[in-house]
């Protein structure tokens, strides 16, 4: 039997013992965050699947696991055979994961989970979809002998970001964010199971603000930590009301210096896991949370008169504005990003023909230039680097024992990044290793005029992502190609590398919070790309900074300047399907980066980097 096999088993003997009809498993922790610590990978532990996103449910006769179109191609090959059947979402014929949860709990059935992982409003919405059915939730951690040897959460040193750095402090934003507690726009309604979640049509205010997102809690508090591999974030919680500010954050994390300097500002250090009892009798009346983030755990520990406000709340654009501050330190953090991107470009192409280079080595490279750099703290994700038909998967994963050798033809895609303490960092490359067919270029070059659209747009006030993002998508939609994800997403400062609420999508989606309105200091990537499965991958990926244009009387104006300092790869362009202004648009950037990386090159390089960004 398939090892997989064997543990979802297990699971079953497990549901048959407690009474569940369905065991559901999220890809989560119990803060809501897209990557996991190798504690709560319980899915990938059952199923084998090692995507970022995905969703298992198990029943006594099935198993299956929701994914979307990032992974279709890694999923299918990676659960073969255990048994669990794909499902494909935003496909023709694939049933939504809530409608088809609903379908697998008829009257007086039973729903197991572990109740730290899974949303509070993810169990409402299912709700709904059970039409009135009686079905019993059930907060249910699987037993620790079916996994174990399960790794331990991880409770690593946090440190303090200094204010050069964060541009405020956190008495600055701690007041900012009580102020904006006094004035927030109506919540959204709700039905709720156990309690009353309550919502107005008027403006209202919160007594207590329960913070239980990870990049939210290390911005508020400018502490940053080594608890999620990739994401400088310590497991934490947070409770702000108008006189107190309370962080839940493991003692053995903060050094005397940092509990001394919280201290200092009025912030209450607590255990990490006692906010599970101080909630229960949490006094204040009105108390502002975003079910999306809270887990059901958690929310259901709210003693019952509490009035909760489900809102996304105020940190999280905050956040998302960067101040001039962290504009000026991510120029620098893109600058030491280029020099390390050139150089990685110059070595694969002057050695392509001359010696082995696998996908694993050149990305183990490309992290070894990064390290070079003053104030490289690690990678911002886990490098894709991707040689032709491999690339078409755009989460693949090279690893030292299953890598593809790279050869004088065809494309390499690396998409990667930095954590630097002037920011973060991600910046995604197509290089041609040598001969490529002319669809490939054809391909190529939709890609990088899509992307030029994008950067060259200058809209309104009030625009969202979801309106620009034909732009990127233009070029290849006239060619009946597109791209089964996002065109981009919200970046952090020294934090998540993906970053609500900014992003580019050509449709808003129920489960992406990306689609808000645009505005000045919110940076957001810009990267369409090609996926042709058993062929070949492109993708082109600048960072792009929301500025603010001419106000006349139709209104604010904005525009975009690229943060990302690396020469596109120019030998597969095909300067004929470019207008004169793309021309004149690319050869403009890469003059820029050239006079800004040539002080960093050596003479070899800076001859090598001169050709690399000539004129088209």
């Amino acid at each position: 039997m398939n090892l997989y096999a064997s543990r979802i088993q297990m699971v079953r003997a497990f549901m048959k013992e407690a009474g569940l009809t369905v065991y559901f498993v999220p890809t989560a922790d119990p803060h809501g965050s897209e990557y996991i610590c190798d504690h709560f990978k319980l899915r990938e532990y059952l199923s084998g699947f090692t995507g970022s996103a995905g969703s298992l449910f198990i029943t006594a006769t099935e198993v299956g696991l929701y994914t979307d179109g990032r992974y279709f191609i890694q999923a299918e090959a990676e659960l073969l055979g255990s048994g669990i059947t794909l499902y494909r979402q935003d496909t023709k014929g694939c049933p939504p994961l809530l409608e088809k949860l609903a379908s697998l709990l008829p009257e007086n059935s039973t729903l197991g989970f572990d109740g730290r992982l899974v949303s509070f409003a993810f169990l409402e919405a299912l709700q709904k979809e059970l039409c009135g059915r009686t079905v019993t939730f059930q907060d249910k951690e699987l037993p620790s002998s079916l996994w174990p040897d399960r790794p331990a959460i991880s409770f690593q040193p946090a440190y303090r970001l200094a204010d050069c750095y964060s541009g405020k402090s956190v008495t600055a934003k701690l007041s900012e964010i009580r102020s904006a507690l006094s004035s927030l726009s109506p919540a959204s309604t709700i039905t709720a199971r156990h309690r009353s979640i309550c919502t107005g049509k008027e403006t209202q205010e919160a007594e207590a603000y329960l913070i239980t997102a990870l990049d939210e809690i290390a911005w508020l508090f400018n502490i940053r930590g080594n608890d999620i591999a990739c994401n400088p974030v310590a497991f934490a919680y947070a409770l702000l009301t108008q006189n107190d500010a309370f962080l839940y954050l493991a003692k053995e994390a903060l050094s005397p210096e940092l509990l001394e300097v919280l201290a200092s500002e009025q912030v209450t250090v607590r255990s990490y896991d006692a906010i599970y009892t101080d909630i229960k009798t949490l006094s204040t009346k009105t108390i502002l949370l975003d079910s999306k983030r809270v887990n059901y755990s958690l929310l259901s520990s709210l003693p019952k008169e509490s009035k909760v406000l489900d809102y996304v709340g105020p940190i999280q654009t905050a956040k998302a504005i960067k101040n001039e501050t962290e504009l000026k330190n991510l120029a620098k953090a893109h600058i030491k990003d280029g020099v390390a991107m050139t150089k990685f470009m110059y070595w694969l192409k002057k050695n392509i023909s001359s010696m082995e280079i696998t996908e694993y080595s050149a990305a183990e490279y490309l992290y070894s230039l990064r390290e070079k750099g003053d104030g490289y703290l690690e990678p911002s994700f886990e490098t894709i680097c991707a040689y032709n038909a491999n690339a078409a998967m755009m989460h693949y994963t090279a690893t030292k024992e299953s890598c593809a050798t790279l050869s004088p033809q065809g494309f390499l895609l690396v998409d990667s990044g930095g954590q630097y303490f002037e920011g973060t960092t991600d910046v995604t490359r197509t290089y041609v290793l040598g001969d490529v067919p002319m669809l490939w270029k054809k391909h190529y070059t939709a890609v990088l005029r899509g992307m030029l659209a994008l950067t060259n747009a200058k809209f309104l006030s009030g625009c969202r992502g979801v309106n620009l993002d034909i732009l990127a998508r233009g070029p290849l939609w006239q060619m009946g190609l597109d791209y089964r994800c996002g065109t981009g997403h919200g970046v952090g400062y020294l934090l998540n590398v993906h970053e609500a609420p900014n992003g580019f999508r050509w449709r808003i989606s129920a489960d992406r919070n990306d689609s808000c309105v645009l505005n000045k200091g919110m940076v957001t990537t810009n990267e369409p790309g090609v996926y042709i499965e058993n062929s070949h991958g492109i993708r082109i990926e600048n960072e792009l900074v929301c500025n603010e244009g001419e106000r006349n009387e139709y209104g604010q104006f904005l525009y975009f300047t690229t943060l990302t300092m690396t020469p596109i790869d120019l030998d597969a362009v095909l300067a004929e399907d470019l207008t004169k202004a793309e021309r004149e648009q690319l050869n403009a950037y890469h003059k820029t980066v050239y006079e800004t990386l040539l002080p960093y090159m050596t003479k070899e390089e800076a001859t090598w980097l001169l050709q690399a960004t000539r004129e088209i």
